[in-house]
Order: C-alpha cells, then sequence, then structure tokens
C-alpha cells in the first residue's frame, strides 16, 4: 500500500426534515463545512421527517428521486429554501422544484405515486430512532450524536472539532 493513498473521508450524517425552517438555517453549516473540508468530509443527507410536518415524507422521497437524478443536493438546498411554500402548497412544490432545476418532473410525479423511495426513507427513519434521534437537524459524526432541533448555537464548531480529531488520527 502507498503512502499517497488518500484516506476515506470523515462521514457526517445529516438527519433533516426537508420541511424544517431549522434544517434550512443548518444548510449555513453544511456550506463551511464543505468549504473547509472538501472531499476530506463526505456529508450524508439522512431522512428524519417529523409527523408534524405533512409533507415531509413526500419530501424525502422527492429528495431520493432527485439523488437518482444526479441531483440530491442542489434539490435538498432548493427545497429547504421553500419550507414555507411546502408547508402551505404541499407536494406541488416538490414537482416546481424538480422543474426549476432542470430534472424530469414527471418521473418525480411518479416516484412519488409508486413509492419507489418509501424503503431509503423508512430506513433511515428507522435507524434515526434506533440511535436516539428525535428531531432535527441531527448530526452524527465520529460516533457522536449532536442535537440542532434544540439550538444551534455552536454545533458547526463542535462538529470541525470531532472531524479535526479525526483527521489527525493515524492513519486517517
Amino acid at each position: 500500500m502507498s503512502d499517497s493513498t488518500p484516506a476515506a473521508p470523515v462521514v457526517l450524517d445529516a438527519w433533516f426534515d426537508l420541511q424544517c425552517p431549522d434544517c434550512h438555517r443548518a444548510l449555513s453549516d453544511v456550506h463551511a463545512l464543505r468549504a473547509r473540508y472538501g472531499d476530506r468530509v463526505e456529508i450524508r443527507l439522512r431522512h428524519f421527517p417529523l409527523e408534524k410536518n405533512k409533507h415531509a415524507y413526500a419530501a424525502a422521497q422527492a429528495a431520493e428521486e432527485a439523488a437518482a437524478q444526479g441531483q440530491d443536493w442542489p434539490y435538498v438546498e432548493a427545497l429547504l429554501a421553500r419550507t414555507a411554500d411546502l408547508g402551505r402548497t404541499g407536494e406541488p412544490v416538490l414537482l416546481d422544484t424538480a422543474r426549476e432545476l432542470g430534472l424530469d418532473a414527471e418521473e418525480f410525479d411518479t416516484a412519488l405515486i409508486d413509492g419507489r423511495h418509501l424503503l431509503i426513507v423508512d430506513a433511515d427513519q428507522a435507524e434515526g430512532r434506533a440511535i436516539g434521534v428525535t428531531g432535527t437537524p441531527t448530526y452524527v459524526v465520529g460516533g457522536e450524536r449532536l442535537d440542532g432541533g434544540k439550538s444551534q448555537e455552536g454545533l458547526r464548531e463542535r462538529i470541525e472539532e470531532i472531524v479535526d480529531r479525526l483527521l489527525a488520527a493515524p492513519g486517517a
């Protein structure tokens, strides 16, 4: 094995509800982490639609369809910018957002009807419950769960401390 082999990135699981205003505010942290770490940190969207948000479950399925069409984070970010619209108007916002990004909106509609992404969303939600996720956003990095649903104050700094420690570890 060569010393030039790049280390696997640190994985940061971001448990989001795509109708959650706090998750929209958390995007600034996601952007800052991407800017600071680049490909040394893999930020994975994990779905945790909250029951109080009527359209969050459909939004999670739509995000998976966006991923299938190669536009996962751009779609998520565009949709989170419209959480109020999603709450008021519902699922048409999911299709409008897809169209605005040049995605196949008919395929989105079909995916929401046939439920092809239900298992992914259900599996994420079940895993989240199993590890103690109760609100969004919640992050898991280096085996530590950080709950941003109550307060995002100091959260990015805490994530950076953990990531820096993991990146500095031998073999990282």
